[in-house]
């Protein structure tokens, strides 16, 4: 059987609506980062870069959202969440995901979750670069009404991760970006996420 080791409201949690979505059968692993459960020889045993998600599988675990989110759809492919059949549009979505991953997720990780916190000038101008990404989002990732156009994917499910941090932390003005809360109140209407949020202790912002 499946099983996400992750940590509520963190990045894992792209992972875990995706095998809610995918209607997998899965145990979940919670790793509370906050006690450092992450640096315990337990879980550097499953995963030595220390951080979740991490998904046991019976060939061995998987690590990154990007690399799990495409498992997940290529071994369900009746949930949908990945359009196998058109290379290019299969090509799009590991794109928004990898800028996600590697652009999205380090701006807006500085500017709240520093340690020690930013003060003043610093952590002003970690937010302006933090909102920069979600401006590219904004205004030319995001295609709607879903994240990669008129179907649902895995993506959507990354994506809410960032926006739900930057809703939570009073940055995703409506004014600003409007697509993006739009896309965040849709998705957290889904069954599927309700379900998720509901089994990490999360209520939708």
């Amino acid at each position: 059987m499946l099983k996400l080791y992750y940590s509520p409201g963190a990045c894992a949690l792209a992972s875990h609506v995706a095998l809610e979505e995918a209607g997998a059968t899965y145990e979940l692993h919670k790793i509370d980062l906050r006690q450092g459960q992450q640096k315990t020889p337990e879980y550097l045993a499953i995963n030595p870069a220390g951080v979740t998600p991490a998904l046991a599988t019976d060939q061995g675990v998987i690590t990154q959202n990007v690399a799990i989110l495409t498992y997940v759809a290529q071994t369900h492919p009746q949930a949908g969440l990945v359009d196998f059949d058109d290379s290019f549009a299969f090509a799009r979505m590991q794109a928004f995901n990898a800028w996600m991953a590697s652009s999205l997720h380090p701006a807006i990780g500085k500017a709240l979750f520093s340690r020690p916190p930013l003060e003043g000038a610093a952590r002003d101008e970690a937010i302006e670069q933090a909102l920069a990404k979600y401006d590219l989002a904004e205004q030319h990732l995001f295609v709607g009404p879903w994240a990669l156009g008129e179907n649902h994917s895995a993506t959507d499910g990354y994506l809410i991760v960032f926006t739900r941090w930057a809703r939570q932390a009073g940055l995703l003005d409506a004014g600003r970006f409007p697509r993006l809360n739009a896309h965040l109140d849709k998705v957290q209407a889904r069954p599927a996420v309700a379900r998720v949020l509901e089994v990490e202790g999360l209520t939708a912002v």
